[in-house]
């Protein structure tokens, strides 16, 4: 049977004491996501033939600007929660308070995982594809945050699911009644997401796609749900220009670059990925497979005009 409604957990639930130190648990659950992906995310790229703890060379970069951007994207998309008379504005820095956005987190990520993976050797690409599931992974385990912190939900519901929010909540919107029900928006991400890990899987293993075709269907997908998901989000203080929220603008760009990202890297590179490094680079002592078409111009050279082998 089907529960009344998801209840909220209690206020307390969102943070607690260890020693001197307060543990924020949207921290946690954004740690369990950052971990997973790493795992993810060296195994699939061992298996393409990465030297171990490649990707904590690269995280190392990416996920430090990914939080920064993350921040900052969410602080001005909601210029209200931040910037009026008297606001600290020290707020702007305290990420264990929620407000850490997607989109934000993929454009400084990227900075970061650009500059981890010239420095490692690897393809930026390549990493990107090997990364795509992990992050919808990873994104599935921080959506709990939101549910201890009583965020990312959307308009009211009968459904048997309905989240409940309490009053008192900052978000509550001021013209409903106490006990009114909403849409989890967490949740359906979650499932959302768990989907498209396996979409994905299944759309590798079946048409090997590399050159970072395989995060461009990551954008294309995130961006799909994303969209439907803000258009129905209680979010008052988001910036909506033209009466569109920011979210949904960036979801509509994130759709358009993983189909153009798609079609482009599928007719530069009809050929298969042979090597996740770049030209020159890879681990000591390993001899990178010559491209079919140079291995056939060679065999070419040692056969004379009458078709005898030198």
């Amino acid at each position: 049977m089907l529960p009344s409604s998801i209840p909220s957990p209690p206020p307390a639930w969102a943070q607690f004491q260890l020693g001197p130190l307060t543990i924020h648990t949207y921290a946690l659950c954004i740690l369990a996501g950052i971990i997973a992906a790493v795992i993810l995310t060296q195994r699939r790229l061992s298996r393409r033939g990465a030297e171990s703890g490649v990707v904590l060379d690269i995280i190392i970069w990416a996920v430090p600007l990914g939080i920064v951007g993350a921040r900052f994207y969410h602080v001005f998309t909601h210029i209200g929660d931040y910037f009026f008379p008297g606001a600290n504005l020290w707020n702007v820095f305290a990420i264990w308070d929620g407000g850490n956005a997607l989109y934000g987190s993929l454009l400084g990520g990227a900075v970061g995982a650009y500059i981890g993976c010239r420095r490692a050797g690897i393809r930026f690409w390549s990493f990107a594809d090997a990364l795509a599931p992990a992050m919808l992974v990873a994104q599935s385990l921080g959506r709990f945050g939101n549910y201890f912190n009583h965020e990312l939900f959307g308009l009211p519901t009968t459904l048997p699911w309905g989240l409940e929010i309490l009053p008192t909540d900052t978000m509550f919107p001021k013209d409903l009644p106490t006990g009114t029900l909403f849409h989890p928006l967490f949740l359906y991400e979650i499932v959302w997401n768990l989907t498209g890990v396996a979409i994905i899987l299944l759309l590798e293993r079946r048409f090997a796609l590399r050159w970072g075709r395989t995060f461009g269907l990551y954008l294309i997908w995130y961006g799909l749900g994303r969209s439907w998901l803000e258009a129905i989000r209680i979010d008052p203080t988001s910036n909506a220009p033209f009466g569109i929220p920011a979210n949904i603008w960036a979801s509509f760009a994130a759709i358009a670059l993983g189909i153009i990202l798609f079609v482009v890297k599928t007719r530069r590179h009809p050929e298969p990925e042979l090597s996740i490094y770049r030209e020159g680079r890879g681990p000591k002592g390993a001899i990178e497979p010559e491209p079919e078409d140079a291995t056939l111009g060679q065999s070419a050279d040692l056969v004379d005009h009458e078709g005898k082998s030198i």
